[in-house]
């Protein structure tokens, strides 16, 4: 369960994104809509898995997508699961309309029945993962069960990773002043919040391959760090995407 398969064209990496929509993703952020943060942090996580497909002037699909962004239900963004190189071809992202509730169940669910059909053909694959962005308390059922159904679901490369952005300032018993300096939350961490336990309990731990990947873009997190990022800041939200594109390439 090393997490050391390489992303390329003939074994790409599958990477599932959640993305709440509810109403509350109207409210401010750095002066802008917490919608627009997460739009421009997510576009900025597909650029650089493109820049990482790219060799010369050639496009290799390593990466494949699928966006499912959620209120009361799940909207699939792109219809189904599309390369890298489809969505560099499209240039932008389809746009994220907040709605009213935030029924993350529901969209853990889905990511799961995608899963039971690609995993199949994904056993010399890097492991899939599942980013789960979210601002708020759901509504709806308890998507924890469904998380840890996920979890542990596997192929040789490792159990699918689950990683959770939790928009919110009321997480950490002091400001993260230095993004680039923070070492993460481990499961030691004191949060201050019942929803952040809960997301932390459906968060897998940050891979060593995924680390050394975020260390080249200078970024610290450090052993033991959970795939769990408190989206306090712009900055902090825009780790979180990156490191959902974290896979090791060649």
């Amino acid at each position: 369960m090393n997490y050391s398969i390489q992303a390329s064209q003939r074994t790409p990496a599958l990477v599932i994104y959640l993305i709440d929509i509810s109403a509350s993703m109207n409210m401010l952020m750095d002066g802008k809509r917490r919608m627009d943060v997460v739009y421009e942090a997510l576009s900025l996580a597909i650029r650089q898995m493109v820049f990482r497909s790219t060799k010369g002037n050639r496009l290799t699909p390593r990466y494949r997508i699928a966006i499912l962004a959620y209120s009361d239900d799940v909207y699939d963004l792109l219809n189904g699961i599309k390369g890298i190189d489809e969505i560099a071809a499209v240039g932008s992202l389809p746009d994220l309309t907040p709605k009213r509730f935030s029924d993350s169940a529901k969209a853990f669910l889905q990511a799961e029945r995608i899963l039971q059909a690609e995993i199949p053909h994904m056993q010399d694959c890097p492991a899939p993962l599942v980013c789960h962005m979210t601002d708020g308390v759901s509504t709806g059922d308890d998507p924890e069960p469904i998380a840890k159904r996920i979890m542990n679901m596997s192929v040789p490369d490792g159990n699918v990773l689950v990683e959770n952005i939790f928009i919110s300032d009321k997480l950490l018993d002091a400001p993260i002043l230095e993004p680039r300096r923070w070492k993460g939350i481990t499961a030691e961490t004191v949060l201050q919040d019942e929803h952040a336990k809960k997301l932390r309990n459906m968060s897998s731990v940050l891979p060593g391959s995924y680390r050394e990947m975020l260390f080249e873009a200078d970024y610290q997190l450090g052993e033991g760090a959970m795939m769990m990022l408190p989206g306090t800041c712009s900055e902090l939200v825009s780790i979180g995407f990156q490191m959902s594109a974290a896979t090791p390439v060649r």
